[in-house]
């Protein structure tokens, strides 16, 4: 007899790629938090899969950073601590900026239309409280910016952080309502590619580590507030 599917369905043509993607959004949009244990067994049972697609999804997830393997335990939510999260920022300052400095030049029109179509859902989002939505968003936007570079090595490190640093910028946001900086950054971003000037350079540098500085502000208030 056939078991009864979970309520998340998949796509059959590529089992882990499909679970390691439904489970990648589910960390990333807060359903399973900071530390909580990922058992293969309860997944498995969910999507309707044998437990082989679901280790090789969460391997995935771990080589991502979104999860790590410890004994006894399994599977985890990567815990990050303030330290951890400030390196990471400090590696996204150094990617995303060359990434921008790269991309200026070949930057058309077509695209930056495009970026402010993304900037227009995104703020869209923030007026809603829709805050599922903000992480995808936020990076579709700014890679939006980076695309004209042409450095798929680059972006998919980049990727990788921002998904490593979603969840924590939507606690920033939720713990600091910095909506209305965010969007005037945003905005000014913008401008200042569509003027070609290289001083968004720069500028971007300082909106990720103000971002930096505000989320580690408020995760020490977190944890004075948990303690």
């Amino acid at each position: 007899m056939t078991p009864k599917p979970g309520p998340h369905t998949i796509k059959r043509q590529s089992v882990p790629d499909s679970v390691a993607a439904s489970l990648r959004d589910r960390i990333l949009r807060g359903e399973f938090k900071d530390g909580e244990q990922l058992r293969q067994e309860a997944i498995a049972t969910e999507y309707d899969v044998s437990r082989m697609p679901v280790r090789e999804a969460l391997r995935q997830l771990e080589a991502e950073g979104l999860v790590r393997f410890q004994t006894h335990k399994g599977a985890i939510v990567t815990r990050l601590s303030p330290k951890e999260v400030g390196e990471l920022f400090e590696l996204r300052v150094l990617l995303e900026a060359e990434l921008l400095a790269q991309a200026l030049p070949h930057m058309t029109a077509a695209d930056l239309d495009g970026s402010e179509a993304v900037l227009r859902q995104l703020e869209a989002a923030y007026a809603r409280g829709d805050t599922a939505e903000w992480g995808a968003l936020n990076w579709a936007y700014h890679r939006s910016l980076y695309a004209p570079a042409d450095r798929p090595q680059k972006m998919s490190l980049a990727l990788t952080i921002n998904n490593q640093t979603d969840r924590y910028v939507r606690l920033q946001l939720v713990m600091t309502g910095a909506f209305a900086r965010a969007e005037r950054e945003h905005r000014e971003l913008l401008r200042l590619c569509r003027a070609g000037d290289r001083k968004a350079v720069p500028f971007l540098r300082r909106h990720i580590l103000d971002t930096k500085a505000e989320l580690l502000r408020a995760m020490q208030s977190e944890t004075r507030q948990a303690a």
